[in-house]
This record gives structure tokens, sequence and C-alpha cells, in this order.
């Protein structure tokens, strides 16, 4: 690696993780040595509920980031280690009871299988409706859901430093090839975008992009400072990185070489954003975390974070409000506040719509105006961004008020609409219309949409 840092006064030491990126995984559960003072029945069933689910995370995080003095409790130990409420009661018995068993891994695998084609592995329509089309033939590594924005999915950036447990992308993680969203061909990304001037965003996604060598991002971004794709005005890297690995822009070997090549396409007239993921202020309190934030906004890149509101991790008004705080010091730009999609371990982490609307405003009411630029709640569900932007009583009944940041159709966007009033639903597709309507003004479309796709 390159060489350890000095900020101010004192040495920039990862304590345990400057010589070696150590990941742990399943296999390797009984190898961390703070797991080894959890009692047993803790430990059993992270190993069986990390037969289903994926499990990855590395010893910045294990020895930094989590308070072992407050386990199962500690947030980042619930953000990163499986949980046993992540399974349902049935699945988790079975699952366990196979372990215990000693049964042929074979027969694991198969049970594994079958429980994660049951929790919705590509939710919100991304293998229907999002793939888009080259010369009749569909980009697999590629999604274009929103008119101004694709998405890119780069092979070598299909995995993560460690693994969030609530993760939407969580069948990106479980060697299912089927269920894999992955592409290496830059010339077929580069094609598609000459073809469509309507495109203005790229959003390079995952996994995470950061565990690329900075060679083979460049290889994807800089053919994009020609003069035929000045219609990308906007570069957006999506990682998790600034969190579970700083050091990827700050001692990672070709950490320099990875400023440098923003620095460069800064310079050339592109905006490039990146789009960290914070789930709560204690990723933030490291000296490498924020000397990685410092290096990296150095480079004129823009930091706007983005997280989901989860039970178990944040689901707290002052730790948004803290986290917040934090990120607007740091100069860090608070973007979004989503709602747990209806996807993998949802029944564990998924917090009711009135409650995440609840947290959202009082946490607001916490910060001052350079931090109110947190869109949310915010669902990406299947017709679009929908934001919860509040609960009211019109014309004599409680509803939901509803609108949507970003839609399929241009059209729907910023147009609000009503909901009746439910204090269980956790997903746009538990909502009902309000004032006796049969259906919400998109549904007809977006049906239509679907019976296309599915010719």
């Amino acid at each position: 690696m390159s060489q350890i840092r000095n900020v101010g006064a004192r040495t920039l030491r990862p304590l345990t993780a400057v010589e070696q990126f150590h990941v742990f995984t399943e296999r390797h559960l009984e190898q961390i040595p703070q797991l080894q003072r959890l009692p047993a029945e803790l430990r059993r069933s992270m190993r069986a509920v990390a037969q289903v689910l994926p499990f990855r995370v590395n010893s910045y995080v294990v020895d930094e980031l989590i308070d072992w003095s407050n386990i199962p409790d500690d947030p980042i130990f619930q953000l990163t280690f499986p949980q046993q409420g992540m399974l349902a009661p049935e699945d988790f018995s079975h699952i366990a009871g196979l372990l215990d068993a000693g049964a042929d891994p074979a027969q694991i695998r198969a049970t594994a299988q079958d429980i994660r084609h049951r929790l919705n592995p590509h939710p919100a329509g991304q293998r229907l409706l999002n793939v888009p089309r080259l010369d009749d033939k569909r980009l697999e590594g590629m999604q274009h859901k929103y008119r101004e924005t694709v998405l890119f999915f780069p092979s070598q950036g299909q995995t993560c430093h460690s693994y969030c447990t609530f993760c939407f992308r969580w069948a990106q993680f479980i060697g299912d090839k089927e269920l894999r969203i992955a592409s290496h061909e830059a010339t077929l990304l580069h094609r598609y975008l000459r073809q469509h001037h309507e495109v203005t965003d790229l959003l390079v996604t995952g996994g995470d992009p950061m565990v690329m060598k900075t060679r083979h991002l460049a290889g994807y971004l800089e053919p994009l400072l020609q003069p035929e794709f000045d219609h990308v005005q906007t570069l957006r890297i999506g990682t998790k990185a600034l969190s579970f690995w700083p050091q990827r822009f700050v001692l990672d070997d070709d950490a320099d070489d990875l400023l440098r090549l923003l620095e460069r396409l800064v310079r050339k007239g592109k905006h490039v954003a990146v789009m960290a993921h914070y789930n709560h202020w204690r990723e933030l309190d490291t000296p490498i975390a924020r000397e990685a934030v410092r290096r990296l906004r150095a480079t004129g890149a823009v930091i706007r974070s983005q997280s989901p509101l989860i039970a178990h991790i944040n689901d707290a008004a002052d730790v948004w409000a803290q986290l917040w705080q934090t990120q607007v010091r740091l100069g860090i730009m608070p973007y979004y506040m989503f709602v747990e999609r209806d996807t993998g371990a949802r029944r564990y982490f998924e917090v009711p719509l009135v409650r995440a609307w609840e947290i959202y405003r009082a946490a607001m009411q916490q910060v001052s105006g350079v931090a109110r630029t947190v869109r949310g709640p915010s669902m990406s569900a299947g017709p679009g961004k929908v934001e919860v932007q509040g609960v009211a009583e019109v014309a004599g009944e409680k509803v939901f008020v509803l609108r949507f940041i970003q839609a399929r159709n241009p059209d729907w966007v910023q147009r609000p609409f009503f909901a009746r009033f439910d204090p269980q639903a956790t997903w746009l597709d538990d909502l009902r219309p309000a004032f006796g309507d049969e259906a919400f003004f998109f549904q007809s479309e977006y049906d239509a949409m679907q019976v296309r796709a599915a010719l």
C-alpha cells in the first residue's frame, strides 16, 4: 500500500488493516475473535441466516466501527452481521435444523435457494422493465428506468468491501448467475449512450464500483470525455467504500490514481457525484473516514449521501439529525432518505410509512436549512420514486399525501396524489387510493408498461 499519511500532528493509521485487507465471509465466522465471546445461540443464528442471505465483513468494520460491548444492539453490528429475525420463523427453523443435523451441503444449498426465491430478489421491475436494448438485444448489465439516467453495473464492481444486511441488491452476491446484473462490455455502454442523447446522467453502481482497480473504472469513464458524449453531463458513482473501506481513497495502492482520475473528469467539465451510502453517523467518526472525505472533495467531486430508514439501525430522529449535521460539517450534501425496499430481509428492517414520515419530520426540525436538502421518505417503487410528503385530513378523510420525485413517465413527476391512511403500510403496494377512487392516476399506464414488457 501507499505510505501511511500524516494528518496534522497525528499519524493516520487504521489500527488493524494497514498491511492487509481482511475479509470475512460465512466460512470465516468462527475466525472473528470478537464473536467467540458471544453466546453460542447467537453464533448459531448468524451461521443459519448466512446460508441464505449474503454475509461479508472486513477487519476495519469489525475493529473500528462496531461497539462490541453493545451486542446485539450496536447499529453497525446490525448493519453487517446476520440477525435471526431476517428470516421468517419457519425458514429459520428449517435451515438451522439442517445445520444442527449436519445435513448434506447440497440439501442446505437447495433449501437456501428455495427461501431466496420467495424473497423478491429483483424488486420494482428491475429485470422486466428496466433492461434497455441495443440492436434488439437486452443489455443485461445496464438499467434505464428514468429518461435522463442510465445505470451501469461493471462486472469488476459487483461485490462490496462489506455487505449491508438490508441490501436490496442482495441477489447480486449469492453466486446465482441468473439473478446477477453485470457487464464488462464498455463498448456496449458507450454505443448505447451515443444513441441516447436524452441521457444526461450515468450512474456506475453495483455492488460497489470502488472495489475495482482504478484502471478498470477509468476504462469505463474516460471515453466519456470525448465530444460525442457531451450530453452525458453527470457521472455518478454509487459507493459504500467511504464507510466500509475509506482506505480506498487514502492508503490503497492506487488511491492517488483514483483521485487523479476524478480530478481529470471534473477538470474536463463533467459533474462527478459520489453517491455515498451512510446509515449512521458512527460511520463518519474515525479519522481515516474523515480524511477520505477531505481527499475526495479536494478533487472537485461532490459527495451526496443517501440511505434507507431501517429498523434496528437508524429508526430514530436524533440519529438522522446527527448524521445530517455531521455530513454538512464535512462538506457532504444530504440527498435521500429511502424507505426499506420490499425485498430480502424486509420483514426485519421495514418501518411503517407513517413512522418513517414522523422520524423524517422530527429530524428536519432539528437541523438548519443547509441540511434540509434531504428528499424523503422515498420509496423506489415500480412506477418511480414516490415521496411521502405527510399525513393530512382532506374532505374529512385521513390520507397520505404523496408525489413522484422521479417516474417512468416524466409527466407523473411532482403530481400530488392521495392514499387512504394505513398505519401498518410499509410500501406503495400496501396503499389504496383515497376518496373512493378505484386506482391511482398512474396505475393503468403502469400496468400497460408491464404488459408490453412481458410480450
